[in-house]
């Protein structure tokens, strides 16, 4: 196990590297100094503002300096509000934070109970209508889903408010919350599937049977547990991306997480936030892809091994 450890630490910590340097080298189309100034401002005023920024510098010089601000912690400041980035995201990490876990939460217990339902009942109409449905999330993008949920729920119908956050009224959750979890969800209901059908045709569950265990014991005591390990890697996986998927949902419901920063950045060209939301979200994706890997070979001796 300490070798996996060791080696799976190692990998994490050279694909951080390569995340750091991919990341300085994000630098938007157009001059961020003018962006700042604005198009009137002369060019004696645009260069001094380019000094100011450290932009005038060989680019190894400002690599080094991106780095070393890093290793403390420094981000950079923000060309448009002049604020930290670290801050700025500190500030609106528990909003991105509360829609995904909410998100993950829902589609992991739906997935896991559609799934083993579907499993309980094969190739019958329960079957066939949750693999289905399932297959239509997973066939419909987050943002088209979030627009429809918005021009029905919101506009139509007038159920739940188009955005907002949480302080608010929990009704401002709701929407941006279950349109981040269909697709999950539906991807997770159907491994879920697919892996109890795949441990229940094993010999070890058919021995279970033949000792006279009831069908109830061996679907949830044996088959279940058993087929919980490509499910985890499945929620993992999908956590670190709904960090990543909240961007476009945040946008859309006006949601204030990192998301809705990282767009503003873009459209400011604010290259410092936008280094800063792109790096932060690549850190949590490899981090909590790592953490999953090492549940996943704990879990599963035969994953260390191999």
């Amino acid at each position: 196990m300490a070798t996996y450890l060791l080696r799976k630490l190692l990998y994490t910590v050279l694909v951080l590297l390569g995340v750091v340097a991919v990341t300085f080298f994000i630098r938007p189309p157009g001059d961020p100094a003018r962006v700042l100034l604005g198009q009137r401002a002369d060019e004696a005023s645009v260069a001094a503002m380019r000094e100011q920024l450290g932009l005038d510098r060989p680019l190894y010089e400002q690599m080094g300096i991106y780095v070393k601000n890093l290793l403390s912690g420094d981000l950079g400041t923000s060309i448009a509000t002049q604020r930290s980035v670290s801050e700025t995201i500190i500030e609106r990490i528990p909003a991105t934070a509360l829609l995904a876990l909410t998100s993950i939460a829902i589609a992991t217990v739906l997935g896991i109970l559609l799934g083993v339902i579907a499993a309980w009942r094969p190739n019958t109409w329960i079957d066939t209508l949750t693999m289905s449905t399932s297959l239509l999330g997973i066939s419909l993008p987050a943002f088209v889903v979030g627009l429809l949920f918005v021009l029905i729920f919101g506009v139509a119908l007038e159920w739940f408010p188009n955005s907002g956050y949480i302080d608010r009224g929990i009704e401002h959750l709701v929407l941006p919350m279950i349109t981040l979890a269909i697709r999950p969800l539906s991807i997770i209901a159907r491994v879920t599937r697919s892996s109890m059908l795949d441990v229940l045709g094993q010999d070890y569950v058919r021995t279970a049977r033949a000792k006279g265990l009831s069908n109830v014991r061996v679907f949830l005591h044996h088959a279940l547990r058993n087929a919980l390990n490509p499910v985890i890697t499945t929620v993992s996986a999908w956590f670190a991306g709904l960090l990543a998927g909240t961007y476009f949902i945040e946008f859309i419901f006006n949601w204030p997480g990192i998301g809705l920063a990282a767009f503003n950045a873009i459209e400011k060209l604010d290259y410092p936030m936008i280094q800063g939301t792109v790096l932060f979200t690549a850190v949590i994706f490899v981090v909590v892809n790592t953490l999953a890997d090492l549940v996943y070979g704990f879990v599963d001796p035969k994953v260390r091994l191999s």
